[in-house]
């Protein structure tokens, strides 16, 4: 029987600069509650083809976000129908799945569904999500306040979701939050590894891709928020979904 301090992780990573590599993995780990040896990384710039099967090995898996790449240019990107199918893989062999932000996008194309890109007005800072009745029912979730905040950044989206997944929380705009029917599998569309302490050290790092000029990026990070229950997510995964039943609150 593994206890908390034995789970392996792996954190399947979408990022070149090294700056931010370091940085999502550390903010995984912290808001995990894991100790860095606990989690390993496939960072597909490094290797862009690998095995799904690869996830045998670990006890869960972590998909992370990406500023440097598109779902939608799989040409551009090698490594995007291997992450999906990876995806598929867990999902087929329950194993457990907690993908944020790019994770969340793969994991949209992996249970059939489309992602679309937004040119302007896309989603931008800390934001106020809105849960479902499905998503108080859900055990990461409980316990939330509705709306709560979360930081989200991204220029591509799902429109709708696949009809294999059951739909979490949600702004005007997107669907943000899901879990597939029957599987340990739970995807976010906004950040629960990002605090507003990071989300303004990495929009520093992308404001070229992110901001209109100086006077935008000052305007966003000006209104950012705390994050706390966002940020309860991944611990909440790790604890009540990822450990043995014998030492876990609940089940999936």
């Amino acid at each position: 029987m593994k206890t908390r301090a034995q789970l392996k992780l792996l954190l399947v990573q979408i990022r070149d600069k090294p700056q931010v590599r370091e940085e999502e993995f550390d903010s995984f780990v912290r808001f995990a509650g894991i100790n860095s040896d606990q989690l390993s990384v496939l960072n597909v710039f490094d290797q862009p083809r690998f095995s799904p099967q690869l996830v045998d090995n670990f006890d869960a898996v972590l998909v992370g976000g990406a500023s440097e790449a598109s779902v939608l240019e799989p040409e551009v990107y090698p490594f995007v129908p291997d992450c999906v199918q990876l995806l598929q893989y867990c999902k087929e062999n329950a194993k457990p799945v907690f993908a944020s932000c790019f994770g969340f996008q793969l994991a949209v194309l992996a249970m059939g569904g489309e992602i679309v890109r937004d040119t302007a007005d896309f989603e931008i800072g800390t934001l106020p999500i809105q849960i479902t009745e499905a998503g108080y029912q859900d055990p990461l979730f409980s316990g939330f306040p509705n709306p709560f905040y979360a930081v989200s950044v991204h220029r591509e989206r799902a429109p709708q979701l696949p009809s294999n997944c059951e739909l979490l929380a949600y702004t005007e705009q997107c669907p943000h939050a899901f879990k597939v029917h029957q599987r340990p599998f739970w995807a976010f569309q906004f950040h629960p590894e990002v605090d507003k302490d990071i989300l303004i050290e990495r929009l520093s790092v992308f404001r070229a891709q992110y901001t209109q000029n100086a006077e935008h990026f000052n305007q966003v990070i000006s209104h950012a928020k705390d994050t706390p229950w966002s940020n309860l997510l991944v611990e909440r995964f790790v604890d009540t979904l990822v450990l043995p039943p014998e030492n876990n609150k609940t089940n999936w």
